[in-house]
Protein backbone atom coordinates (compact mmCIF):
# COMPACT_ATOMS: atom_id res chain seq x y z
CA UNK A 1 0.00 0.00 0.00
CA UNK A 2 1.33 3.57 -0.78
CA UNK A 3 1.48 6.68 1.69
CA UNK A 4 0.74 9.64 0.35
CA UNK A 5 1.01 13.32 2.11
CA UNK A 6 -0.92 15.92 0.83
CA UNK A 7 -1.01 19.38 2.23
CA UNK A 8 0.50 18.39 5.27
CA UNK A 9 1.00 21.20 8.19
CA UNK A 10 1.93 20.32 11.69
CA UNK A 11 3.31 22.88 14.05
CA UNK A 12 4.29 21.76 17.53
CA UNK A 13 5.53 24.60 20.17
CA UNK A 14 8.58 26.04 18.32
CA UNK A 15 8.66 23.94 14.93
CA UNK A 16 6.48 23.50 11.88
CA UNK A 17 6.54 20.00 9.23
CA UNK A 18 4.74 21.09 6.23
CA UNK A 19 4.58 18.94 3.32
CA UNK A 20 2.82 19.86 -0.43
CA UNK A 21 3.17 16.38 -1.61
CA UNK A 22 5.25 13.35 -1.55
CA UNK A 23 3.98 9.61 -1.98
CA UNK A 24 5.82 7.10 -0.87
CA UNK A 25 5.19 4.08 -2.91
CA UNK A 26 5.23 0.36 -1.59
CA UNK A 27 7.84 -1.04 -3.00
CA UNK A 28 10.39 2.34 -2.37
CA UNK A 29 12.67 3.03 0.99
CA UNK A 30 13.50 6.63 1.55
CA UNK A 31 16.15 8.77 2.97
CA UNK A 32 15.47 11.94 4.54
CA UNK A 33 17.91 14.59 5.38
CA UNK A 34 16.98 17.35 6.88
CA UNK A 35 19.33 20.61 6.69
CA UNK A 36 18.23 22.74 10.13
CA UNK A 37 15.30 21.19 12.22
CA UNK A 38 14.09 17.78 13.95
CA UNK A 39 12.16 16.34 11.19
CA UNK A 40 12.20 12.35 12.25
CA UNK A 41 10.26 12.23 15.22
CA UNK A 42 7.60 14.95 13.74
CA UNK A 43 7.63 11.98 10.35
CA UNK A 44 7.62 9.01 12.76
CA UNK A 45 4.65 10.00 15.44
CA UNK A 46 2.66 11.78 12.03
CA UNK A 47 3.10 7.96 10.63
CA UNK A 48 2.35 6.04 13.69
CA UNK A 49 -0.78 8.24 13.72
CA UNK A 50 0.45 9.30 17.41
CA UNK A 51 -2.12 12.00 18.98
CA UNK A 52 -0.94 15.01 16.80
CA UNK A 53 -3.48 18.29 15.29
CA UNK A 54 -2.47 18.83 12.15
CA UNK A 55 -3.92 19.72 8.52
CA UNK A 56 -4.07 17.77 5.18
CA UNK A 57 -3.98 14.42 4.68
CA UNK A 58 -2.10 11.51 4.96
CA UNK A 59 -3.44 8.52 2.91
CA UNK A 60 -2.18 4.67 3.11
CA UNK A 61 -0.94 4.62 6.53
CA UNK A 62 -0.69 1.39 8.00
CA UNK A 63 -1.19 -0.48 11.23
CA UNK A 64 2.56 -1.88 11.38
CA UNK A 65 4.71 1.15 11.65
CA UNK A 66 7.58 1.28 14.09
CA UNK A 67 10.14 4.01 14.65
CA UNK A 68 13.13 4.36 16.39
CA UNK A 69 13.67 7.35 17.64
CA UNK A 70 15.77 10.15 20.21
CA UNK A 71 12.43 11.34 21.61
CA UNK A 72 11.45 6.85 21.89
CA UNK A 73 14.40 6.52 24.13
CA UNK A 74 13.99 9.43 25.79
CA UNK A 75 10.56 8.89 26.42
CA UNK A 76 11.33 4.52 27.73
CA UNK A 77 14.21 6.30 29.75
CA UNK A 78 11.88 8.61 31.77
CA UNK A 79 9.11 5.93 32.21
CA UNK A 80 12.23 3.59 33.37
CA UNK A 81 12.98 6.29 35.97
CA UNK A 82 9.74 6.62 37.48
CA UNK A 83 9.55 2.90 37.95
CA UNK A 84 12.65 3.10 40.05
CA UNK A 85 12.21 0.64 43.00
CA UNK A 86 15.90 1.24 44.49
CA UNK A 87 14.08 2.85 47.94
CA UNK A 88 12.46 -0.63 48.57
CA UNK A 89 15.16 -2.74 47.56
CA UNK A 90 18.47 -4.03 49.38
CA UNK A 91 20.18 -2.88 45.94
CA UNK A 92 20.31 -0.18 43.32
CA UNK A 93 17.31 -0.66 41.00
CA UNK A 94 19.12 -0.84 37.14
CA UNK A 95 15.75 -1.11 35.09
CA UNK A 96 14.35 -3.77 33.03
CA UNK A 97 16.71 -5.91 31.61
CA UNK A 98 17.09 -5.87 27.39
CA UNK A 99 15.95 -9.03 27.54
CA UNK A 100 12.54 -8.53 29.09
CA UNK A 101 12.24 -5.18 27.03
CA UNK A 102 12.18 -6.73 24.06
CA UNK A 103 10.20 -9.50 24.92
CA UNK A 104 7.27 -7.28 26.14
CA UNK A 105 6.90 -6.28 22.28
CA UNK A 106 6.66 -9.69 20.44
CA UNK A 107 5.89 -12.37 23.32
CA UNK A 108 8.11 -14.75 21.13
CA UNK A 109 11.13 -16.22 23.08
CA UNK A 110 12.44 -17.40 19.97
CA UNK A 111 12.53 -13.65 17.80
CA UNK A 112 13.51 -12.02 20.98
CA UNK A 113 16.58 -14.48 20.88
CA UNK A 114 17.14 -13.64 17.10
CA UNK A 115 16.74 -9.82 17.66
CA UNK A 116 19.76 -10.02 20.44
CA UNK A 117 21.82 -11.86 18.55
CA UNK A 118 21.59 -9.84 15.30
CA UNK A 119 22.33 -6.97 17.16
CA UNK A 120 25.05 -7.70 19.30
CA UNK A 121 23.23 -7.78 22.92
CA UNK A 122 23.78 -11.51 23.98
CA UNK A 123 26.45 -9.85 26.88
CA UNK A 124 23.70 -7.64 27.46
CA UNK A 125 20.75 -9.19 27.82
CA UNK A 126 19.94 -9.60 31.51
CA UNK A 127 21.56 -6.22 32.17
CA UNK A 128 19.17 -3.33 33.68
CA UNK A 129 18.27 -0.41 31.06
CA UNK A 130 19.24 2.32 32.94
CA UNK A 131 23.18 1.20 33.31
CA UNK A 132 23.43 0.90 29.19
CA UNK A 133 25.46 3.10 27.60
CA UNK A 134 23.82 5.57 24.55
CA UNK A 135 25.06 3.04 22.01
CA UNK A 136 23.64 0.00 23.32
CA UNK A 137 20.66 1.83 24.45
CA UNK A 138 19.98 2.78 20.71
CA UNK A 139 20.61 -0.84 19.66
CA UNK A 140 17.81 -2.01 22.18
CA UNK A 141 15.24 0.86 20.83
CA UNK A 142 15.76 -0.74 17.75
CA UNK A 143 15.43 -4.75 18.54
CA UNK A 144 12.13 -3.70 20.35
CA UNK A 145 11.13 -1.91 17.27
CA UNK A 146 11.86 -4.78 14.86
CA UNK A 147 10.13 -7.29 17.58
CA UNK A 148 6.41 -6.01 16.75
CA UNK A 149 7.69 -7.24 12.81
CA UNK A 150 6.61 -3.64 11.27
CA UNK A 151 5.79 -3.20 6.86
CA UNK A 152 7.88 -0.06 7.74
CA UNK A 153 10.00 0.99 10.03
CA UNK A 154 11.12 4.31 10.71
CA UNK A 155 14.65 5.09 11.54
CA UNK A 156 15.65 8.92 12.95
CA UNK A 157 19.40 8.90 13.31
CA UNK A 158 19.90 5.07 13.69
CA UNK A 159 23.80 5.44 14.26
CA UNK A 160 23.92 7.94 17.32
CA UNK A 161 25.92 6.74 19.66
CA UNK A 162 27.71 3.44 18.26
CA UNK A 163 30.94 2.94 18.07
CA UNK A 164 32.67 2.37 14.41
CA UNK A 165 32.19 -1.37 15.03
CA UNK A 166 28.68 -1.55 16.03
CA UNK A 167 28.12 1.26 12.92
CA UNK A 168 29.56 -0.42 10.44
CA UNK A 169 27.78 -4.13 11.61
CA UNK A 170 24.49 -2.35 11.77
CA UNK A 171 24.77 -0.76 8.44
CA UNK A 172 25.47 -4.35 6.80
CA UNK A 173 22.14 -5.88 9.18
CA UNK A 174 19.86 -2.75 7.62
CA UNK A 175 20.93 -3.38 4.26
CA UNK A 176 19.88 -6.75 4.72
CA UNK A 177 16.72 -5.88 6.72
CA UNK A 178 16.20 -3.54 3.70
CA UNK A 179 14.91 -6.59 0.82
CA UNK A 180 12.15 -7.57 3.52
CA UNK A 181 10.99 -4.81 5.12
CA UNK A 182 10.40 -1.06 4.17
CA UNK A 183 12.43 1.63 5.51
CA UNK A 184 12.58 5.62 6.24
CA UNK A 185 15.77 6.40 6.87
CA UNK A 186 16.49 10.11 8.67
CA UNK A 187 19.67 11.23 8.45
CA UNK A 188 21.74 14.41 9.49
CA UNK A 189 25.56 12.83 8.14
CA UNK A 190 25.42 12.89 4.29
CA UNK A 191 27.70 9.44 4.11
CA UNK A 192 25.01 7.67 6.45
CA UNK A 193 22.74 8.05 3.75
CA UNK A 194 22.75 4.17 2.76
CA UNK A 195 23.20 3.15 -1.12
CA UNK A 196 19.94 1.26 -0.94
CA UNK A 197 17.40 3.95 -0.39
CA UNK A 198 15.38 4.26 -4.04
CA UNK A 199 14.67 8.29 -3.31
CA UNK A 200 15.77 10.81 -0.62
CA UNK A 201 13.85 13.64 0.63
CA UNK A 202 15.38 17.00 1.55
CA UNK A 203 13.90 18.90 4.33
CA UNK A 204 14.75 22.33 5.62
CA UNK A 205 13.66 24.00 8.52
CA UNK A 206 10.61 21.78 8.57
CA UNK A 207 9.67 22.15 4.58
CA UNK A 208 9.61 19.45 2.24
CA UNK A 209 12.12 20.90 0.11
CA UNK A 210 12.82 18.55 -2.89
CA UNK A 211 12.26 14.70 -3.55
CA UNK A 212 15.15 13.00 -5.87
CA UNK A 213 16.91 10.09 -6.89
CA UNK A 214 19.22 8.69 -4.67
CA UNK A 215 22.07 9.03 -7.18
CA UNK A 216 20.56 12.89 -7.82
CA UNK A 217 21.61 13.36 -4.00
CA UNK A 218 25.28 12.41 -4.50
CA UNK A 219 25.48 15.45 -6.65
CA UNK A 220 23.43 18.07 -4.64
CA UNK A 221 24.91 21.28 -3.77
CA UNK A 222 23.22 21.73 -0.41
CA UNK A 223 26.16 21.19 1.80
CA UNK A 224 28.08 23.28 0.40
CA UNK A 225 25.85 26.57 1.04
CA UNK A 226 25.32 24.83 4.86
CA UNK A 227 28.64 24.52 5.42
CA UNK A 228 29.26 28.58 4.20
CA UNK A 229 26.43 29.36 6.60
CA UNK A 230 27.46 27.61 9.87
CA UNK A 231 31.22 29.02 9.53
CA UNK A 232 29.27 32.59 9.73
CA UNK A 233 27.37 31.07 12.72
CA UNK A 234 30.79 29.85 14.14
CA UNK A 235 32.47 33.01 13.95
CA UNK A 236 29.84 35.40 15.84
CA UNK A 237 29.78 32.28 18.64
CA UNK A 238 33.42 32.88 18.73
CA UNK A 239 33.42 36.84 19.05
CA UNK A 240 30.98 36.25 21.86
CA UNK A 241 33.02 33.73 23.85
CA UNK A 242 36.44 35.61 23.59
CA UNK A 243 34.19 38.50 24.81
CA UNK A 244 33.43 36.98 28.24
CA UNK A 245 36.96 35.30 28.11
CA UNK A 246 39.16 34.50 31.11
CA UNK A 247 41.82 32.32 32.51
CA UNK A 248 41.92 29.20 34.12
CA UNK A 249 44.45 30.19 37.89
CA UNK A 250 44.86 26.48 38.22
CA UNK A 251 48.35 24.55 38.05
CA UNK A 252 49.65 20.97 37.31
CA UNK A 253 47.47 18.86 36.98
CA UNK A 254 44.65 19.90 36.27
CA UNK A 255 43.17 16.69 36.96
CA UNK A 256 44.71 13.34 37.92
CA UNK A 257 43.48 9.61 38.45
CA UNK A 258 46.06 7.02 39.86
CA UNK A 259 45.16 3.15 39.40
CA UNK A 260 41.77 3.80 38.27
CA UNK A 261 38.74 1.31 39.04
CA UNK A 262 35.23 0.98 38.77
CA UNK A 263 33.49 -1.84 39.47
CA UNK A 264 29.60 -3.04 40.30
CA UNK A 265 29.11 -6.35 41.94
CA UNK A 266 28.77 -8.30 38.68
CA UNK A 267 30.50 -6.72 36.53
CA UNK A 268 34.38 -4.65 36.47
CA UNK A 269 34.22 -1.76 33.94
CA UNK A 270 37.78 -0.55 33.83
CA UNK A 271 41.13 -1.49 36.15
CA UNK A 272 44.48 0.41 36.66
CA UNK A 273 43.50 3.67 34.34
CA UNK A 274 46.57 6.26 35.18
CA UNK A 275 45.38 9.80 33.84
CA UNK A 276 46.65 13.24 34.19
CA UNK A 277 45.55 16.10 32.89
CA UNK A 278 47.91 19.09 32.65
CA UNK A 279 47.19 22.81 32.33
CA UNK A 280 46.26 23.90 28.46
CA UNK A 281 45.90 20.01 27.31
CA UNK A 282 42.44 18.93 25.30
CA UNK A 283 41.94 15.34 25.48
CA UNK A 284 39.87 12.74 23.20
CA UNK A 285 38.33 10.01 25.26
CA UNK A 286 37.12 6.83 22.61
CA UNK A 287 36.97 2.74 22.60
CA UNK A 288 33.78 0.85 22.51
CA UNK A 289 30.22 0.90 23.44
CA UNK A 290 29.79 0.12 27.16
CA UNK A 291 34.09 0.71 27.83
CA UNK A 292 33.11 3.12 30.18
CA UNK A 293 33.70 6.74 28.66
CA UNK A 294 31.05 8.24 30.13
CA UNK A 295 31.75 6.69 33.87
CA UNK A 296 35.85 8.09 33.50
CA UNK A 297 33.70 11.11 32.75
CA UNK A 298 31.87 10.89 35.78
CA UNK A 299 34.29 10.43 37.70
CA UNK A 300 35.91 14.05 36.91
CA UNK A 301 32.28 15.20 37.21
CA UNK A 302 31.68 13.62 40.86
CA UNK A 303 28.51 12.49 39.54
CA UNK A 304 29.67 8.59 39.56
CA UNK A 305 29.30 7.44 43.43
CA UNK A 306 32.71 5.63 43.00
CA UNK A 307 34.24 8.70 42.50
CA UNK A 308 35.57 8.88 46.30
CA UNK A 309 37.14 5.30 46.20
CA UNK A 310 39.31 6.39 43.68
CA UNK A 311 42.64 8.49 44.29
CA UNK A 312 41.84 11.62 42.31
CA UNK A 313 43.15 14.69 42.20
CA UNK A 314 41.64 17.75 41.01
CA UNK A 315 42.29 21.64 40.18
CA UNK A 316 44.82 21.28 43.20
CA UNK A 317 42.53 19.18 45.89
CA UNK A 318 42.28 15.62 46.57
CA UNK A 319 39.02 13.97 46.17
CA UNK A 320 37.07 13.84 49.74
CA UNK A 321 39.45 16.05 51.56
CA UNK A 322 36.38 18.25 52.10
CA UNK A 323 35.94 19.84 49.14
CA UNK A 324 32.36 20.54 48.06
CA UNK A 325 30.87 18.85 45.16
CA UNK A 326 29.39 22.81 44.04
CA UNK A 327 33.42 23.51 44.69
CA UNK A 328 34.38 21.05 41.91
CA UNK A 329 31.88 21.34 39.24
CA UNK A 330 31.69 25.60 39.03
CA UNK A 331 35.27 25.18 37.39
CA UNK A 332 33.28 22.36 35.17
CA UNK A 333 30.89 22.63 31.67
CA UNK A 334 29.18 19.26 30.61
CA UNK A 335 27.32 18.18 27.80
CA UNK A 336 26.31 14.57 27.70
CA UNK A 337 23.29 11.88 27.40
CA UNK A 338 22.61 11.66 30.74
CA UNK A 339 22.49 15.28 31.80
CA UNK A 340 20.08 15.80 29.09
CA UNK A 341 17.88 13.03 30.75
CA UNK A 342 18.07 14.82 33.90
CA UNK A 343 16.82 17.96 32.79
CA UNK A 344 13.83 17.59 32.99
CA UNK A 345 12.71 20.94 34.64
CA UNK A 346 10.43 22.91 32.97
CA UNK A 347 11.92 26.01 32.89
CA UNK A 348 12.46 28.33 29.90
CA UNK A 349 15.13 28.73 27.16
CA UNK A 350 17.02 31.58 28.47
CA UNK A 351 16.98 30.13 31.88
CA UNK A 352 18.69 26.56 31.13
CA UNK A 353 21.44 29.07 29.44
CA UNK A 354 22.00 31.08 32.30
CA UNK A 355 21.95 27.86 35.07
CA UNK A 356 24.77 27.47 33.51
CA UNK A 357 26.44 29.78 35.60
CA UNK A 358 24.95 28.29 38.56
CA UNK A 359 25.46 24.65 37.40
CA UNK A 360 22.11 23.59 38.70
CA UNK A 361 19.03 21.95 36.77
CA UNK A 362 16.91 24.37 36.63
CA UNK A 363 17.65 28.13 37.67
CA UNK A 364 16.41 28.87 41.36
CA UNK A 365 18.15 32.22 42.61
CA UNK A 366 17.77 36.00 40.88
CA UNK A 367 20.57 36.17 37.97
CA UNK A 368 22.16 38.85 37.33
CA UNK A 369 21.72 41.52 34.49
CA UNK A 370 24.63 40.65 33.41
CA UNK A 371 24.59 37.00 33.29
CA UNK A 372 20.67 37.41 31.72
CA UNK A 373 22.21 39.85 28.50
CA UNK A 374 24.97 37.10 27.94
CA UNK A 375 21.92 34.52 27.75
CA UNK A 376 20.17 36.37 25.70
CA UNK A 377 23.48 36.93 23.31
CA UNK A 378 23.34 33.23 23.14
CA UNK A 379 19.98 32.52 22.30
CA UNK A 380 20.62 35.49 19.26
CA UNK A 381 23.81 33.68 18.27
CA UNK A 382 21.57 29.83 18.16
CA UNK A 383 18.83 31.66 16.03
CA UNK A 384 16.54 30.98 19.16
CA UNK A 385 15.77 34.81 20.62
CA UNK A 386 11.93 33.66 19.54
CA UNK A 387 12.06 31.25 22.52
CA UNK A 388 13.84 32.49 25.05
CA UNK A 389 10.38 32.10 27.18
CA UNK A 390 9.56 28.58 25.87
CA UNK A 391 10.02 25.52 27.84
CA UNK A 392 12.28 23.38 27.83
CA UNK A 393 10.46 20.61 27.32
CA UNK A 394 8.42 22.36 24.37
CA UNK A 395 11.64 22.75 22.52
CA UNK A 396 12.63 19.69 19.57
CA UNK A 397 15.44 17.48 20.89
CA UNK A 398 17.75 19.27 18.78
CA UNK A 399 16.95 22.90 20.33
CA UNK A 400 17.33 21.44 23.96
CA UNK A 401 20.72 19.96 23.00
CA UNK A 402 21.96 23.41 21.80
CA UNK A 403 20.73 25.13 24.76
CA UNK A 404 22.50 22.80 27.11
CA UNK A 405 25.42 23.03 24.87
CA UNK A 406 25.64 26.54 25.43
CA UNK A 407 24.92 26.21 29.32
CA UNK A 408 28.18 24.10 29.24
CA UNK A 409 30.16 27.12 27.93
CA UNK A 410 28.49 30.07 29.12
CA UNK A 411 30.64 29.98 32.46
CA UNK A 412 33.81 29.65 30.22
CA UNK A 413 35.03 26.95 32.56
CA UNK A 414 38.23 25.18 32.66
CA UNK A 415 37.48 22.15 31.52
CA UNK A 416 34.78 21.22 29.26
CA UNK A 417 33.52 17.88 29.12
CA UNK A 418 31.53 16.85 25.96
CA UNK A 419 30.20 13.31 26.39
CA UNK A 420 28.86 12.96 22.51
CA UNK A 421 27.55 16.50 22.45
CA UNK A 422 26.10 16.28 18.60
CA UNK A 423 23.80 13.90 19.83
CA UNK A 424 20.41 14.95 17.82
CA UNK A 425 21.82 17.77 16.36
CA UNK A 426 20.71 18.31 12.77
CA UNK A 427 23.50 18.95 10.21
CA UNK A 428 23.94 22.54 10.42
CA UNK A 429 24.02 22.49 14.42
CA UNK A 430 26.78 20.16 14.36
CA UNK A 431 28.73 22.34 11.77
CA UNK A 432 28.04 25.48 14.33
CA UNK A 433 29.37 23.63 17.21
CA UNK A 434 32.27 21.65 15.80
CA UNK A 435 33.84 24.92 14.46
CA UNK A 436 33.14 26.66 17.96
CA UNK A 437 34.79 23.71 19.78
CA UNK A 438 37.64 23.93 17.31
CA UNK A 439 38.41 27.74 17.84
CA UNK A 440 37.86 27.29 21.90
CA UNK A 441 40.27 24.60 21.54
CA UNK A 442 42.64 26.38 19.55
CA UNK A 443 42.46 29.41 21.48
CA UNK A 444 42.57 27.67 24.69
CA UNK A 445 39.71 29.26 26.14
CA UNK A 446 38.33 25.82 27.81
CA UNK A 447 40.38 22.58 28.38
CA UNK A 448 38.18 20.15 26.04
CA UNK A 449 37.50 16.35 27.33
CA UNK A 450 35.65 14.89 24.11
CA UNK A 451 33.85 11.48 23.07
CA UNK A 452 32.82 11.18 19.67
CA UNK A 453 32.68 7.15 17.34
CA UNK A 454 33.17 9.20 14.13
CA UNK A 455 36.28 9.91 12.52
CA UNK A 456 34.94 13.05 11.00
CA UNK A 457 34.96 14.57 14.01
CA UNK A 458 37.84 14.90 15.40
CA UNK A 459 38.74 18.53 16.02
CA UNK A 460 42.50 19.63 14.83
CA UNK A 461 43.57 20.80 17.88
CA UNK A 462 42.95 17.76 19.97
CA UNK A 463 46.66 16.19 20.47
CA UNK A 464 45.99 14.09 23.67
CA UNK A 465 44.40 10.62 23.40
CA UNK A 466 42.79 7.99 25.31
CA UNK A 467 41.45 4.72 24.37
CA UNK A 468 39.80 2.08 25.94
CA UNK A 469 41.14 -1.53 25.30
CA UNK A 470 40.16 -4.69 26.84
CA UNK A 471 42.90 -5.73 29.72
CA UNK A 472 45.10 -8.91 29.18
CA UNK A 473 42.06 -11.06 30.95
CA UNK A 474 39.63 -9.86 28.58
CA UNK A 475 36.97 -9.21 31.82
CA UNK A 476 37.82 -5.25 31.67
CA UNK A 477 38.84 -2.31 29.82
CA UNK A 478 42.29 -0.59 30.53
CA UNK A 479 43.24 2.79 29.12
CA UNK A 480 45.90 3.64 26.35
CA UNK A 481 47.25 7.15 26.13
CA UNK A 482 48.86 8.87 23.43
CA UNK A 483 49.47 12.26 22.62
CA UNK A 484 50.25 13.50 18.69
CA UNK A 485 51.69 16.95 19.38
CA UNK A 486 55.05 17.56 18.15
CA UNK A 487 57.22 19.36 20.58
Amino acid sequence: MNIEFKQINLKVATFTLSIDHWLIQENQSWGVFSTQGDVGSLLGNLLCDEPLSYSGVIEGRRKAIAQVSLSEQQRLLESELANDDSEFLDRIDTGSTVYSLIYEQCQDKKLTLDLIEKLDLQALQESGFRILSTGETRRVMLARALATQPELIILDEPYVGLDIAHRKSLADYLALLSNSVQMIIIVSREEELPDWVDKVALFSEGKLDSLMDKKDWDEHPVITQIKAQSAQQSEDMMALIQRHRHTSTFENPIFELKQGKVAYADKTIFTDVNWRINKGEHWQISGPNGCGKSTLLGLIFGDHPQCYSNDIQIFGRQRGTGETIWEIKKHIGMVSSALHLQYRVNCTALDVIVSGFYDSIGLYQQPTLEEQNIAKEWLDILHMSQFSKTTFKQLEYCQQRLLLIARAIVKQPTLLILDEPYQGLDYLGRRLVKSALELIAKENLSQLLYVSHYQSDQLESIHNYLNFITNDEGDAYKAELKSTKVI
